[in-house]
């Protein structure tokens, strides 16, 4: 008997303590389920500065002002009076094209003028003879001493003659022209300096032949201005409308490191250069020439150089770090009966809107904003904010994923990378 009652005994103990512990585990199951997620942010107060928009770009160095010079004879080039490097007159003499066959085509043209000449003063000369008896018979004809006939015959010769005067002039005038022509091709044969520079570029060398024509002749070298150089660059179709003319940019080059020259905008586009036509890599830019207000002997022509243009600067305006502008798509409208269609049409022309989340209370709370101008960091903000409030900062993923208006932030003691990197 008693053996029973101890074995009831353990039993109640096991069955009491088993729904305890269950008791124990559904009590810390809900508390679990119920606890507040707590996101870690940085903050940063909403402030008042200077931003400036800029436009970055990529080229090469160019002179502003540069002339290649093709030959317009052909020839072997028989004096070569410069090298590349050499600093050079306006109307300096380059180099000279063998002048053989142009000089015998000079002297031709002389010849044949000569004869063309001499042939017009033959003909003048029995021009003014046929002119005299024209005259003559005129005259005995009103006496009624010549015939009609024979005024008839003397008419028509001086008629002939003075055509084959008129025709011997353009002869004369064709010769004239000819050897002015012979002249000019023989001057072509001498290369000067169209104007003063250095030349940049030298692609011949003495006693090479090269092919002259006014189109596609041999291009012999480049004469350039390397006082005045400017950068080349190409700039996204998005951001050259941002770009005007007279914007002031920073310039770093390659070969120069870190040291930064100023320049000035000074022609855009308004051809489109296109590359990756018809694939998915297609890309759209336009030029921007950009003049170096910094001089430097050492620069060359075709050096790199990454541009900063800067388009536009507003002082004293509401800016927010530019991490902390993140979209949001806006809650879908809840139906009424007999107005779900209309509502399914608002949600879906629902566009994801530009917001900050700013911390009030421990909380974050999602306000929309409206965005200007932005540099590297910051982001100007039209409205939205008054100034003071701490807008959330960082971390990033935190912004754009898992801030929502409402959820519980604790502000962080690390500040953002973009705050140290101000310090």
């Amino acid at each position: 008997m008693a053996n029973g009652k101890k074995k009831s005994r353990k039993k109640l103990f096991v069955f009491g303590g088993l729904g305890l512990l269950l008791v124990v585990v559904i009590l810390l199951v809900a508390f679990a389920g119920n606890k507040e997620e707590i996101i870690p942010v940085q903050t940063e107060k909403v402030s008042r500065r200077t931003i400036t928009q800029v436009v970055t770009a990529t080229g090469k160095i160019n002179p502003e002002f540069q002339v290649k010079i093709a030959a317009e004879a052909t020839g072997e080039i028989v004096s070569l009076l410069v090298q590349e490097g050499d600093h050079v007159k306006k109307g300096q003499l380059l180099l000279r094209i063998k002048p053989d066959i142009y000089e015998a085509q000079k002297n031709s043209a002389e010849a044949r003028l000569q004869q063309a000449r001499a042939s017009l003063s033959s003909t003048k000369a029995l021009l003014e003879k046929v002119e005299s008896d024209y005259k003559r018979v005129q005259e005995l004809t009103q006496k009624g001493l010549a015939s009609d006939a024979d005024l008839e015959a003397a008419r028509s010769n001086y008629l002939q003659t003075l055509g084959n005067y008129e025709s011997q002039k353009s002869l004369v005038s064709q010769a004239e022209a000819a050897l002015k022509e012979a002249i000019e091709t023989l001057n072509k044969t001498y290369v000067y300096s169209p104007m003063d520079g250095t030349i940049s570029k030298l692609n011949v060398e003495l006693g090479e032949r090269v092919i002259g024509s006014g189109f596609t002749g041999t291009e012999l070298l480049t004469v350039a201005d390397l006082n005045n150089m400017e950068a080349t660059v190409e700039v996204d179709e998005n951001d050259v409308v941002l770009v005007s003319i007279g914007d002031t940019a920073k310039i770093n080059i390659d070969a120069f490191g870190d040291k930064v020259f100023k320049g000035i905008v000074t022609q855009i586009g308004n051809s489109a250069i296109t590359s990756g036509l018809g694939t998915q890599d297609e890309v759209v830019n336009f030029e921007v020439k950009i003049r170096l207000t910094d001089k430097d002997d050492k620069i060359r022509p075709g050096m790199s150089c990454d541009a900063d243009i800067e388009t536009e600067t507003k002082e004293n305006v509401l800016a927010v770090p530019i991490q902390s502008v993140t979209a949001r798509v806006p809650k879908p409208e809840k139906s009424e009966e007999g107005d779900e269609d209309n509502v399914k049409e608002n949600n879906r022309k629902n566009k994801p809107q530009e917001v900050v989340f700013i911390v009030e209370n421990g909380k974050a709370k999602m306000v929309k904003v409206k965005t200007g101008i932005s540099d590297d960091n910051y982001i100007e903000i039209i409205e939205g904010l008054q100034g003071g409030e701490e807008v959330i900062s960082g971390p990033y993923r935190a912004i754009s994923k898992e801030l929502e208006d409402g959820k519980t932030v604790t502000v962080t003691s690390g500040k953002s990378k973009l705050a140290q990197n101000e310090k």
